[in-house]
């Protein structure tokens, strides 16, 4: 006897409320989060794409018809770009050179550290498996050496010892040092390498580094029972070691930016202003409207639609570059009401703020001020910011709130003491937590070692032997 399982289906009313992304809004909010360089860019591309929309005004750019007079003129060669390297054509000494210097200019790209690594590991005898690895090794490395991942997850379990084998390898090149985890690792491979090092440089390194960081140089010779002559000669040689091997070879170029928006202080008053200047005008090609309004039937009939949709996505695209401007405008006035202090006395009356307190006050969600604050600038008369830097966490503090000191501020705070008056004693960390105590900041030693390492200041230690050396 069979027996027959029966499925019965059974269909479902579900009412269900969903955003669907249209094109049209999925190009809003891509303009949105367009800081002002990459927006002229969008802007340009449209232009070139779209018939219908036209420049009515851009301060920033030659016009199109100052190009076309030179490129008209008797001495524009429209071969100057041949790649023929027999042709001569009219080119002037002038811009012979020119264009050598150029070509000069763009060859003298100054050697990155990944780039010298890769060289040196070119030169070795390993197979293709070897030089993968130690590809991903030196790729793995950060502008000062040091290893960015852990390098067990940048391979298999079984590939370990090779791994292993290419570090000690890549180690051994120039610079010494690089490939390691830490500048502590990187002075212990350097004294290992070193042709002539002191006996004592890698017991010292190894065991006593804290002590060696902080001065206790009495403490470091009494473990070792050594003279104070003997801990000068291995301190003097240490000193010639470099604890971040891979600076020298940092190429990292200044970043220029444009500020969006400019706050200014008149009469006690803030004043915000777009920069608009930057942003080219638009408009509606008059020749796509006098198609429009027309009637027509067939190919003209065609034409006609093609032009209805060139103006609808136009328009589009206005009214999504004027939607930025304006939440840009509402969002950088709300950041000026929270931290009137610091646009009025700088930043270290920087205020904690979150993107929830933006959004509450102007009525849009989180991720939009966070698109909105990416990559964008502010002018204030303390320096140009990037809109993410008002968004900062709170620290404990004293009084009701328990939390009215932002950790930029509070960076800040130390700034000022250590460069400051109070500087002058050579303070150490511990002694800063002392001071802001007694300001009502409470906040731990290993907190001012790491916002001290965050606006590259030297600890105690390190700034009295500077000025002992000066």
């Amino acid at each position: 006897m069979s027996r027959y399982s029966v499925q019965v289906q059974k269909h479902i009313l579900k009412q269900e409320q969903r955003l669907k992304m249209t094109p049209q809004l999925y190009q809003a909010i891509k303009i949105m989060a367009l800081p002002i360089q990459e927006l002229r860019l969008r802007i340009r591309q449209e232009i070139e794409k779209n018939p219908a929309l036209e420049l009515l005004e851009d301060k920033n750019t030659e016009s199109f018809d100052e190009i076309s007079l030179t490129r008209n003129s008797d001495e524009y060669d429209f071969f100057d770009e041949t790649s023929d390297s027999g042709y001569i054509g009219n080119r002037s000494s002038d811009q012979e050179d020119l264009k050598r210097k150029f070509i000069e200019g763009a060859l003298a790209r100054p050697e990155s550290l990944h780039d010298h690594l890769l060289w040196q590991l070119k030169l070795q005898p390993v197979t293709d498996k070897w030089f993968k690895i130690g590809e991903l090794l030196i790729l793995n490395l950060d502008e000062n050496g040091f290893h960015i991942e852990a390098p067990e997850l940048l391979v298999k379990e079984d590939e370990f010892e090779v791994l292993h084998e290419m570090m000690k390898m890549i180690q051994s090149f120039d610079p010494l040092g690089v490939c390691t985890k830490d500048y502590k690792e990187a002075l212990l491979v350097q004294i290992e390498h070193h042709q002539d090092p002191h006996p004592l440089a890698h017991q010292i390194i190894e065991q006593y580094l804290d002590y060696l960081e902080k001065g206790k140089y009495k403490e470091i010779v009494k473990k070792l029972h050594i003279s104070e002559d003997e801990f000068k000669a291995a301190l003097q040689f240490i000193r010639t070691l470099e604890p971040l091997p891979g600076r020298n070879y940092a190429t990292e170029t200044p970043k220029y930016v444009i500020p969006d928006v400019r706050v200014s202080i008149k009469e006690g008053e803030f004043h915000i202003i777009l920069n608009d200047e930057e942003i080219p005008v638009l408009g509606i090609n008059p020749f796509f409207d006098k198609i429009k309004s027309s009637t027509g039937s067939g190919e003209a009939k065609d034409a006609k639609t093609f032009v209805t949709s060139s103006i609808n996505e136009a328009k589009w695209f206005i009214k999504s570059i004027n939607q930025r401007n304006s939440t840009l405008l509402k969002v950088c006035k709300a950041i000026v009401e929270f931290q009137r202090e610091f646009f009025r006395r700088g930043p270290k009356y920087l205020v904690p703020l979150t993107l929830k307190d933006i959004s509450q006050e102007i009525g849009v969600h989180e991720a939009t001020v966070s698109r909105m604050t990416n990559g964008k600038y502010i002018q204030t008369e303390y320096g140009i910011f990037e809109l993410k830097y008002f968004f900062t966490n709170s620290i404990s503090g004293s009084g009701s709130t328990g939390s009215r000191f932002s950790k930029e501020g509070v960076k800040q705070v130390v700034k000022e003491i250590i460069l400051g008056e109070e500087g002058k004693q050579n303070l150490s960390d511990s002694r800063i937590v002392e001071i802001l105590a007694n300001r009502g900041i409470k906040i731990a030693r290993r907190t001012i070692s790491k916002y001290r390492k965050e606006l590259g200041i030297m600890s105690s230690f390190q700034r009295k032997r500077m000025e002992e050396e000066i």
